[in-house]
């Protein structure tokens, strides 16, 4: 009688038995923890190639009510006593359904009326965490993760006469890109803040050159157009395939980019030169590779 009482006192476990249970826990979560890391980064992956489609969506919105014209990397309002000028990213507000921050900008310049601080959501990529919550850390100003190609929306400077200046813009309309528009990239991802460079993707200052493909020192540099993106960027200031503003930068796997026909694709560092020059270049004539 006694063993069979003493039996059922019995509580708890013993310490090695407390011990293989914490050691089996900690080998699920080491099993479970890549499984969520890339369930997360699927999601932020998806997340980003969505903004970037609603960006297509803009583009060929705008295009329709224009005439086929693209936006310019910065234009302007008409020749008159205030003229204002709009960046790239302003004349795209209204086709994504951020009316207010565009009326609310407008006769400003954009920026203005606290316009210069207005986080958009669809131009910040979840997975990119170089930003304070879409604010440039040295400036105060809003940030973007993705710029349009130089080569697409800033290659012409023509004088507008209705305008009384040069308007930095598209050479070529949605209709007539010479290359089509399956295989050329218009937007491609870029962090919001170069840490190391201290330099900031603002998404509505005409002159923080918040696009990708030029820039003061192109003509001993070259055009970033011909630079091979960036992939799985490290967004500090040490380390190595740090987030240079020469280059596109992505926090995924693969670079995310936008094509002129309002797909969004995968580029991976297999990519070519020669390919990404002809993706990047509207009029060169070049075929793509098969590696694209």
């Amino acid at each position: 009688m006694r063993s069979v009482l003493g039996s059922r006192a019995r509580k708890g476990f013993t310490l090695i038995e407390l011990l293989v249970v914490i050691a089996i826990i900690a080998i699920l979560i080491g099993l479970l923890l890549p499984a969520v890391q890339k369930v997360r980064e699927a999601a932020a992956r998806s997340t980003c190639s969505n903004n970037l489609k609603q960006m297509g969506v803009a583009l060929h919105n705008y295009a329709s009510a224009a005439q086929d014209k693209l936006p310019p990397m910065l234009d302007r309002s008409p020749n008159g006593n205030p003229s204002y000028w709009q960046p790239y990213a302003y004349s795209l507000l209204p086709h994504i359904e951020q009316d207010a921050i565009y009326r609310r900008g407008q006769g400003t310049d954009g920026w203005g009326n606290n316009n210069h601080a207005a986080v958009v959501k669809t131009f910040l990529c979840p997975s990119d965490a170089s930003h304070n919550n879409g604010i440039s850390p040295p400036t105060g100003w809003a940030v973007t993760s993705y710029a349009p190609v130089y080569n697409f929306f800033g290659i012409s400077n023509v004088f507008d006469a209705s305008k009384g200046v040069n308007i930095t813009g598209p050479k070529h309309t949605i209709a007539n890109i010479p290359d089509g528009t399956s295989n050329q990239i218009g937007m491609v991802e870029r962090v919001g803040h170069f840490q190391a460079h201290n330099r900031s993707n603002l998404v509505f200052h005409p002159t923080s050159h918040s696009n990708w493909g030029w820039h003061q020192w192109s003509n001993v540099y070259g055009v970033w157009g011909l630079y091979l993106p960036q992939i799985n960027v490290n967004q500090g200031t040490s380390g190595t395939n740090i987030a240079h503003p020469y280059y596109p930068n992505s926090r995924h796997p693969v670079e995310l980019v936008l094509l002129m026909d309002g797909s969004v694709k995968s580029v991976s560092g297999s990519v070519s030169q020669a390919t990404w020059n002809a993706v990047c270049q509207p009029e060169d004539g070049a075929v793509v590779g098969n590696n694209w």
